[in-house]
């Protein structure tokens, strides 16, 4: 800007190269250009861009703290702060992180897939004194985005089972597949999956799924229904019980969540469900899930039910079994296989055992392996130098 206005003041290329230092070829560069040339800051030198590379190295093979990497590097010869160390490790991590919540967003074909999930909606107290929690069930339809929402004070799985038969109810039908959180109503461990789950799912041809441990981000369809529930609907209401809550979020999901225009699929929910090619819901009977329950059996071969004993054969002894009541009957099965069937006990504190069951434990028992003996032997068979104890009173002296 000096130059130009040197030259705007009729000053020579002479003039100005005498004021201000600059040559005849720098002065005639910036006069030509339209626009003033970039400030350029020189880049200055850090005292870790040595050691910037083994940084790098050890951070991701070990995910080393900075103090730990910091005495690392002093014995090379750094001798900057820890500080700086940190703000290179930070902008190490920052990608890495990013890397790890990169999600594909997986749009599923129409039936093939409901995502379903609790939540926590605080404690509360009742009008008689007692503090209960409140929890929401939700599952939404992954192609349409259909929404059901109920709220319980009890997370357990005869509960969870009922609130998928009120969705399906809701929904007009059940879909080819259920994604879950890695919950103990649906999964007991990392490979074993809670019977009566399996009982339900297999009573509708449903395949249950879990997401990938620690990914919950796999089912975001449904994750993300939590915050717009307690945002959009909680948040701000007041509600007499349990019963005024599930009919005011019927309402709710009748005139706003389901017919409102989705931010992905720009469709209404309600305009899209009647696309999910369901299996009907009044295709069978429903499920009767408050006549099942999972029961383990004993060492001596019985279950307990209703107060009362069953038996079952001998090798279902230490395994979880279905127990299912009937009329006049209860039937015990083992995955889809019934293992026992017996008349219902008259009266609490009864023992039923089949006679079968019972010889099949004596058989075994009579059979029972013993254990092994304990033993052990001392041998001589290499000969042992013996020291002369005279040495080591010389070297006491």
């Amino acid at each position: 800007m000096d130059i130009k206005l040197l030259k705007q003041q009729g000053n020579s290329i002479r003039a100005i190269m005498r004021i201000t230092g600059s040559s005849r070829n720098t002065i005639r560069r910036v006069l030509r250009a339209k626009t003033p040339e970039a400030f350029k800051v020189g880049r200055r030198g850090s005292k870790l861009d040595d050691y910037k590379g083994y940084l790098a190295k050890r951070h991701k093979e070990c995910a080393l703290s900075s103090v730990r990497l910091l005495e690392e590097i002093r014995p090379m010869g750094y001798v900057g702060s820890i500080d700086t160390i940190r703000r290179y490790i930070q902008t190490l991590r920052e990608p890495r992180k990013a890397q790890q919540k990169m999600t594909v967003r997986f749009e599923t074909a129409p039936g093939h897939q409901a995502q379903a999930d609790w939540a926590s909606c605080g404690r509360f107290v009742t009008p008689e004194g007692r503090t209960i929690s409140v929890y929401i069930f939700l599952m939404v339809l992954s192609f349409s985005r259909h929404l059901y929402v109920e709220f319980t004070s009890s997370m357990k799985i005869a509960t969870l089972i009922g609130c998928h038969l009120n969705a399906f109810n809701y929904f007009g039908g059940w879909p080819e597949t259920v994604l879950y959180d890695n919950m103990k109503q649906v999964k007991l461990s990392r490979t074993e999956w809670n019977p009566l789950l399996v009982d339900f799912a297999s009573y509708y041809g449903i395949v249950p799924r879990t997401h990938q441990v620690r990914r919950p981000r796999t089912k975001g369809k449904v994750e993300r229904m939590v915050d717009y529930i307690k945002g959009n609907f909680l948040n701000g209401r007041v509600f007499v019980d349990l019963e005024d809550l599930n009919t005011q979020a019927m309402h709710w999901l009748n005139n706003v969540a389901n017919v409102r225009v989705h931010a992905t699929t720009q469709q209404r929910p309600v305009d899209l469900l009647g696309k999910e090619n369901l299996a009907a819901v009044s295709s069978m009977p429903s499920y009767q899930v408050n006549l099942k329950a999972v029961r383990k059996v004993n060492a001596e071969g019985f279950v307990r039910y209703d107060r009362s004993r069953y038996s079952v054969p001998p090798e279902e002894v230490g395994k979880k079994v279905i127990v299912e009541r009937g009329e006049q009957s209860i039937v015990i099965r083992s995955g889809s296989l019934i293992v026992a069937e017996h008349g219902r006990a008259r009266k609490p504190g009864s023992c039923i055992a089949a006679t079968e069951h019972v010889e099949a434990m004596w058989r075994l028992s009579l059979r029972k392996p013993s254990p092994p003996s304990r033993h052990w032997e001392v041998t001589f068979k290499e000969p042992v130098a013996i020291a002369d104890l005279a040495r080591y009173e010389e070297v006491a002296l």
